[in-house]
């Protein structure tokens, strides 16, 4: 049974649509949230295929002879003058890392955004990598957090350290510090790719 409206509702019709109007927030920014890290698990997904491809061509003895070092600036200007920026030489090497750092695409965590696995490819020891992977993904990290923590030293200091609630809690301040504003989304790599599509439908 519909309830009544009392007579302040009905002469303000923007009050008794205020529930409506949150329920519709919400739905919207549930979707949203979910439509973004579907957009950031593809981008992650696609980066390493890429990195695979690029690595896969380059054990080739003949292609690997053929191009040398100048095989990803070839690549990189083929694929910006198709599909946009994004895949500049220095975009198409951490790509080539990444694939490297984890051959394994199943043990990856899909939380984690194409920009956490960019700071990841610079962490040399593959235990302390998948640690920061692990803690990024749990602790649901930003990549500024994680970069803040790699920055720290915070995996090799709780090795050796004697007191490791204190290195924690050192830790936990130091993300304190930080910005707490929500996550801001770009059109990343994939974006770029559909808006420069979109583009060339529209010419």
């Amino acid at each position: 049974m519909t309830k009544p409206i009392d007579e302040a509702s009905a002469q303000d019709p923007a009050m008794s649509a205020a529930p409506l109007l949150s329920q519709l927030r919400q739905l919207i920014a549930q979707a949203r949230t979910q439509a973004l890290r579907a957009a950031d698990s593809i981008q992650v997904r696609a980066c390493w295929e890429i990195g695979r491809h690029i690595v896969e061509f380059e054990q080739g003895g003949q292609a690997r002879a053929a191009y040398g070092n100048r095989l990803l600036p070839m690549l990189a200007g083929q694929l910006t003058q198709e599909f946009g920026k994004g895949f500049d030489a220095s975009n198409l090497r951490y790509m080539r890392l990444f694939y490297l750092a984890f051959p394994k695409c199943d043990a990856l965590r899909h939380e984690l955004s194409w920009t956490h696995y960019r700071l990841l490819t610079r962490v040399d020891d593959e235990a302390a990598r998948r640690w920061y992977m692990q803690e990024a993904a749990d602790q649901n990290w930003s990549s500024r957090a994680l970069e803040r923590q790699m920055g720290t030293l915070y995996y090799e200091r709780l090795l050796v350290s004697q007191d490791k609630a204190a290195v924690a809690e050192e830790a936990r301040m130091n993300l304190a510090r930080l910005d707490q504003s929500p996550r801001v989304y770009g059109p990343g790599l994939i974006g770029h790719c559909f808006a420069t599509q979109a583009a060339f439908r529209m010419a």
